[in-house]
């Protein structure tokens, strides 16, 4: 009788333990944010682990490969299959961490590393923490990533268990929320955000001096880290600075790139001082006045760096391979389709309202 007692409560209390489960799951899924129509870039994270064929280069950074590169023009242009696995604000330890995620999947020849976050040596804000580590799957890499990446007033568990951090959203909760719960539409194209839109470059505050134009002692040695990671794995690490009028790069800055460049051999091209041999035209090539390209600018860079890529690593022109060719005969049209969307909404709206 007492087993058959036992036996009840056990199962009651199994039963329980799963509704709880499942019941904290979807309250988690419910309250994290979506990043849809709000700040999308930072759904853009986890959009790589929906990936069905491997990359010869991938690029880590922050907005500066994320809106200047598309890797739709380095397949068209040049069959290089490529991903930018990009974030807002990514610091050098949230760049390496996801370079070590990326190689749970797979090993590309070549990976890209813009250096403006070379600028930062300490956390910077949990928002932009989120945006690098939320959609990161769990691995002993995102684990890495949130120790690294922690202000003081952040905790571990939050970010393991994402509950306890939005618990609170209630009050910002929409009809999005429930919408995207367990699926997210695509906002970028390998990684890549599009902006079609054009606003001229303006004026920018002088850059102010600094007393100390010394690197941060944890921004070298992540990008030692880089590139040992590379070195083992047999991977090319190239570095950039892609072209931009702000923030400033001040010239001791790069110096220091250039330094660390010769010393172990690695490419470093600082594509802001390239801008007239790229064809860049800040009136006509960037859509927020300097600070990032758009898709014109962007596909100027690509068509530049990819044409250096394959003329100096063993690529693969993966156009002639019916697998891809069938696989981004589909990226090209949500591309183009994209593109097409964007410049309806300006010329019915004059700006874009949905990306």
């Amino acid at each position: 009788m007492k087993s058959k007692k036992f036996a009840k409560r056990a199962a009651a209390l199994a039963v329980f333990l799963v509704v709880m489960l499942v019941t904290l799951f979807l309250l988690q899924r419910l309250l994290m944010p979506k990043y849809m129509s709000d700040i999308p870039e930072g759904a853009m994270v986890e959009e790589y682990y929906q990936e069905t064929t491997d990359h010869e280069v991938i690029f880590v950074g922050d907005c500066e490969v994320y809106e200047n590169f598309s890797p739709i023009t380095l397949y068209e242009d040049y069959g290089i299959t490529s991903y930018i696995r990009g974030s807002a604000q990514q610091l050098t330890w949230q760049s390496y961490y996801l370079l070590e995620d990326t190689l749970r999947y797979e090993t590309p020849k070549v990976v890209v590393f813009n250096v403006l976050a070379m600028k930062y040596n300490e956390p910077q804000s949990e928002a932009y923490n989120r945006m690098s580590i939320d959609g990161m799957k769990m691995s002993s890499s995102k684990i890495g990533a949130i120790q690294a990446s922690m202000t003081e007033e952040e905790n571990m568990l939050d970010y393991i268990f994402p509950i306890l951090r939005y618990h609170s959203r209630w009050s910002d909760l929409s009809g999005e929320d429930v919408e995207y719960m367990f699926h997210k539409d695509k906002v970028s194209h390998n990684g890549y955000y599009m902006r079609v839109d054009v606003r001229p470059a303006d004026g920018f505050p002088e850059p102010e001096k600094l007393s100390d134009y010394t690197l941060g002692d944890k921004a070298m040695e992540y990008l030692d880290k880089m590139r040992e990671l590379c070195e083992e794995n047999g991977i090319e690490l190239v570095l950039v600075k892609s072209p931009s009028l702000y923030p400033h790069w001040y010239d001791e800055w790069d110096e220091q790139i250039v330094e660390y460049a010769d010393k172990y051999g690695l490419d470093y091209f600082n594509y802001e001082k390239m801008a007239d041999e790229i064809g860049i035209d800040y009136n006509t090539d960037t859509y927020d006045a300097g600070l990032h390209l758009n898709l014109a600018g962007a596909e100027k860079l690509s068509k530049y760096f990819g044409e250096y890529l394959i003329e100096n690593y063993d690529l693969t022109d993966y156009r002639e391979d019916p697998e891809y060719a069938e696989v981004y005969a589909e990226k090209i049209r949500f591309y183009e389709e994209m593109e097409e969307a964007q410049y309806k909404e300006l010329e019915e709206y004059g700006e874009i309202i949905s990306y």
